[in-house]
């Protein structure tokens, strides 16, 4: 008794050193990210921006921040924009990442270097995004290679301006979040589908199950978790959108504004000042994403749930 004692005394003093050595994290937490979020809530009900040199405010103001912010009508539409270019990049970059995890865990394709076809396809993730958007900018300008090649081709009669349509712009932007990120997908979808059990793939090939229906009906059930993760970090990274469109459209979201997304709109009450209406924006994208990310969760983990009972 008095040996069992000594032991749960000798637990309690390691567990207690666990605590202490959490404490550095947990106050840079505080003083970087708690603080911060806790002031942004806080001034949102202020009315504080500057009129010429002179600094209005803070003053309190209630819900009127919020009040001002639906009432412009362009909450909605920027929100929009941004839902739309990230889904309009996700599923392409989902699709390939998939594809690419699929082929290079299959132990009877025999791939030779995939270590360097996962080192390849990962790079464009290191690239800064200023440095990919500036080269897209160039690529895709009026007088830039790819009009001259589709003139070469003879499939335009003019040069195309990308970036004076809508579904150019959009686009565009979609096209370099898929090439910066499919590889980071890429590889958090092979690490789960190295975790499942390779027994489940010989014994499902014995029954005479095709290749399609063992990815669809193992794979992919088993692979829900990674996929719930992925979608939720995509979906708050794509709310988050700012550099490749702000850079490509030089802040403005161009074509009349189709393209700006809800960092851009932030970052424009900021840049005049307006912190009262930042931080009220700054709150919404705060729930919106979120709201968001709940709703995927139960989604996904609901379609899980009824998967086992059906197995």
């Amino acid at each position: 008794m008095k040996q069992r004692n000594l032991n749960k005394g000798r637990y309690r003093g390691y567990h207690r050193w666990g605590y202490i050595f959490l404490i550095p994290f947990f106050l840079t937490y505080a003083v970087f990210a708690l603080l911060p979020m806790l002031s942004t809530f806080y001034y949102s009900f202020f009315e504080n921006y500057m009129s010429g040199l002179r600094m209005v405010g803070p003053r309190f103001a209630g819900l009127e921040n919020y009040i001002a912010l639906f009432a412009q009508g362009d909450l909605l539409k920027y929100a929009g924009n941004t839902l739309i270019m990230w889904m309009l990049g996700f599923v392409p970059q989902i699709a390939v990442a998939l594809l690419l995890a699929a082929w290079f865990t299959d132990t009877r394709l025999k791939l030779r270097g995939t270590g360097f076809f996962k080192t390849v396809i990962y790079m464009p993730n290191l690239i800064m995004a200023s440095a990919f958007s500036m080269l897209f900018f160039a690529l895709f300008s009026n007088n830039g290679p790819v009009n001259h090649l589709l003139l070469g081709l003879g499939l335009l009669e003019e040069p195309f301006r990308f970036l004076a349509s809508t579904a150019g712009a959009r686009g565009l932007v979609a096209l370099m979040n898929v090439l910066m990120w499919f590889g980071n997908t890429a590889i958090l979808l092979m690490a789960g589908m190295m975790g499942i059990d390779t027994g489940l793939f010989e014994a499902a090939r014995v029954d005479g199950a095709s290749p399609f229906q063992v990815f669809s009906r193992i794979t992919m059930p088993l692979l829900k978790p990674i996929l719930i993760y992925v979608m939720i970090t995509s979906l708050i990274g794509g709310l988050q959108m700012f550099d490749v469109p702000q850079i490509l459209t030089n802040g403005k979201g161009e074509p009349d504004r189709t393209s700006m997304t809800l960092m851009m709109y932030l970052n424009n009450h900021l840049f005049n000042k307006n912190y009262g209406m930042a931080g009220a924006l700054s709150v919404m994208l705060f729930f919106l994403t979120g709201a968001l990310s709940i709703l995927i969760f139960r989604s996904l983990a609901r379609g899980r749930k009824m998967g086992k009972e059906r197995v």
